[in-house]
């Protein structure tokens, strides 16, 4: 399994390397003009409060952009589920099916290597690709801050990535289940990232209706915090993703041991009871003889 994870995360290199340096310098752009607005604060919250309620339903709390937790929270973590949700959910759905399309997962399970050792191997792999370009991101906001006004602890700031971290494994697992279960990559990219779509939207206008509210505790993103872990952390919405997130890698495994693995290109769908039945009608035809 060892060997599945080096391989995978070394394949992995250049998802690190682009995603983890857009993430870095988005930071290093946004962290200087935090001074600029905590200078202005009074006229910078008398300009948004005049924003439609329906901008700060999104965005959240835009009113208190003058102060560190709202500003890294508005221009920042608001923005990263949808960012970041693109790289979870390609990176989940094509984890196994994107080399089983290409031709090349049956090749490697020619090895002495078992699917579990394979699943688990690329799964960690993806777990930790996604800590390390966090990670880097998380350097992009705390070194510039610590020589601006923000005032944030690393520690603290780290918190708000945590959350981050538990949303993407849960629907970089999603995709990944997804994967297992549809008969292609991109069906399966394409559903999850309606689910993250449908998540956002719902747990914004939740924020102005409260009829939503009961839909959207079904919404992964209802239980992501952002900049909110600044001050104190939800360690049970973190927990709770993680934890769904698991539950989905285990029905991705378990079906990954039950599916034959294509040659090559993408699956259709299969109706077990056609099947059945197209197989008894084959059996029941006369068998062809030679002619003369």
């Amino acid at each position: 399994m060892f060997a599945v994870f080096r391989n995978a995360v070394g394949s992995s290199r250049g998802s690190i390397i682009g995603w983890g340096l857009a993430l870095f310098f988005i930071g290093v752009l946004i962290i200087p003009f935090y001074d600029t607005i905590a200078e202005n604060a009074e006229q910078f919250t008398e300009l948004f409060q005049a924003y439609p309620p329906e901008v700060i339903a999104f965005f959240g709390d835009i009113t208190t952009i003058a102060t560190p937790e709202g500003y890294l929270s508005t221009e920042y973590f608001s923005f990263m589920p949808l960012v970041l949700g693109i790289y979870a959910l390609l990176a989940g759905s094509g984890l196994l099916v994107g080399d089983e399309e290409g031709g090349m997962l049956d090749l490697l399970m020619a090895y002495p290597v078992s699917r579990t050792a394979m699943f688990l191997g690329r799964f960690l792999a993806f777990v930790f690709v996604t800590a390390i370009i966090l990670l880097i991101g998380w350097l992009g906001l705390y070194l510039p801050a610590s020589r601006s006004g923000l005032g944030i602890a690393a520690l603290d700031m780290l918190l708000a990535f945590v959350s981050l971290f538990a949303l993407l494994t849960f629907f970089g697992a999603f995709s990944l289940m997804l994967s297992m279960l549809l008969p292609s990559r991109r069906l399966a990219a394409m559903v999850s990232g309606i689910i993250l779509v449908l998540s956002f939207f719902v747990t914004g206008l939740a924020r102005l209706d409260e009829n939503l509210e009961a839909v959207a505790e079904f919404s992964p993103l209802n239980y992501y915090q952002g900049g909110g872990a600044l001050s104190e952390m939800d360690w049970a919405s973190a927990g709770g993703l993680i934890g769904v997130a698991l539950l989905f890698a285990l029905i991705g495994w378990w079906r990954f041991e039950r599916r034959d693995i294509r040659v090559a290109g993408e699956g259709g769908w299969t109706l077990p009871l056609l099947g059945r039945r197209a197989a008894r009608r084959r059996a029941a035809e006369p068998a062809p003889t030679g002619s003369d």
